[in-house]
């Protein structure tokens, strides 16, 4: 029996509200570095005639020009959607993953190690048995959570973490079966192990997602150090990639350097930074988000075998304010992103909405932000950005993850010391 700490917390009624983004001062990105722009420049957009982008700060590299009309400060939109914040649970040490349950119920994860089940009323369980160890220095601990594609009737679940491992750590990934109880796993077994493995605390990526395809995609980071980065543009690395695997681990026959001569069967795309936010689309297509330096974290439309250039093509400085040694925002052979951010907003969490609860936010993408403490909601169309619009702006909590629940509505975690569970609902 679930054993009960945190009580259910009355709703709190809000409106959507198209929010502005003005200077936010002592916030940080996920490095940790500032991001404060320094100086002038333009929009951006070829609406700026007939719209107003959210953005008013001037960009952190004002020399910069997008590949194309809309790639960044598109036009700031409003909804008008009425929405309840229901704070479901409160006392959860840096949740990292919200995971719903069939039931109604929800897994989410704190990165200290460890992983619960909240009741949909509020009641939050124990910590969860049979768990690997791991390495909760800086960015690093238990990180992500998903159901695997059978879990209806297996029960099997997938995790990703730190491993402390001899020389450092890395990114890993375990799958195992929760029991019917919700108060252990079985059967734990890890079914990957990024490589190389590096004595760092930062950015491991680590989000899990399964497509239609029923392989599992794991998004990885290039741990940040500068001498790191060597290997986010190398075959013989999983740093920097996005990896695609089966739910037993083994790698599919058609991954695109399956038999590639120095070359590591699972990744399925390369030259990312690190990526904290990927779902799928309506259509099947897999969408990521990654943090980028100073300026220019990315939306990226993910296309098997591409490359996305970092750290020889990317947008933004490095935190010092410095350009990025060699890097350039367009090279032949090198992917665009489809959108991106300068200043940032230090993405984590993703979601297309497809449910009933709000029809007017579906197919819109939604993205937490951790920096600028609010989540994003962005509009496609034709595989551009159309619109974005800022929601939870006045709350004041890093917004972690986001998920959509079998009801429609949409589930939040908070990261912080004392970190929040939220359900967003129709309004009452």
């Amino acid at each position: 029996m679930l054993t009960a700490r945190v009580a259910f917390f009355p709703a709190i009624i809000l409106t959507v509200a198209t929010a502005a983004c003005s200077p936010r001062s002592g916030q940080t990105a996920e490095d940790g570095a500032s991001d404060t722009a320094s100086a002038p420049g333009t929009s951006g957009t070829s609406a700026a005639a007939t719209c107003t982008p959210l953005e008013t700060r001037p960009p952190n590299a004002p020399g910069q020009r997008p590949a194309f009309a809309g790639q960044t400060r598109t036009c700031g939109i409003t909804s008008n959607a009425a929405f309840d914040v229901v704070v479901v649970a409160k006392g959860l040490e840096h949740p990292w993953a919200v995971e719903p349950l069939p039931s109604g119920d929800l897994l989410v994860t704190e990165k200290p190690g460890r992983m619960r089940i909240v009741s949909a009323m509020g009641v939050v369980g124990q910590p969860i048995t049979g768990l690997p160890r791991v390495d909760a220095r800086g960015q690093g601990g238990l990180l992500d959570v998903a159901l695997g594609p059978t879990f209806d009737s297996d029960r099997t679940i997938f995790w990703s973490y730190s491993e402390p491992r001899e020389g450092g750590n890395g990114t890993s990934v375990a799958r195992g079966v929760l029991s019917a109880d919700g108060q252990r796993v079985d059967q734990v077994r890890v079914i990957f192990r990024v490589l190389p493995t590096y004595d760092g605390t930062m950015h491991y990526g680590s989000r899990l997602v399964f497509g239609p395809d029923g392989m599992l995609y794991v998004t990885l980071g290039e741990r940040s150090d500068k001498p790191m980065r060597r290997f986010v543009q190398r075959q013989d690395s999983h740093l920097g990639k996005i990896v695609r695997i089966s739910p037993d681990g083994s790698v599919p026959n058609d991954n695109p350097l399956v038999g590639q001569p120095n070359a590591l069967p699972e990744i399925w795309t390369s030259g990312h930074r690190n990526i904290q936010a990927a779902a799928f689309d309506a259509q099947g297509r897999l969408w990521e988000i990654e943090h980028g330096t100073r300026g220019g974290d990315e939306l990226n439309l993910v296309v098997k075998g591409k490359n996305y250039g970092w750290p020889i093509v990317a947008y933004g400085v490095e935190y010092s304010g410095q350009p990025i040694p060699d890097a350039v925002t367009a090279r032949s052979g090198f992917e665009q992103p489809v959108y991106y951010w300068d200043p940032v907003i230090a993405p984590s969490g993703a979601q297309f909405y497809t449910g009933d609860a709000f029809p007017m936010w579906r197919g819109s993408l939604f993205v937490g932000s951790l920096r600028e403490q609010r989540l994003v909601r962005l509009t496609i169309e034709n595989d551009r950005v159309t619109g974005e619009e800022h929601l939870l702006a006045d709350r004041g909590q890093r917004v972690r993850d986001v998920r959509q629940g079998p009801d429609g509505a949409l589930y939040i975690v908070t990261d912080q010391q004392n970190g929040e569970l939220w359900k967003i609902a129709p309004r009452r």
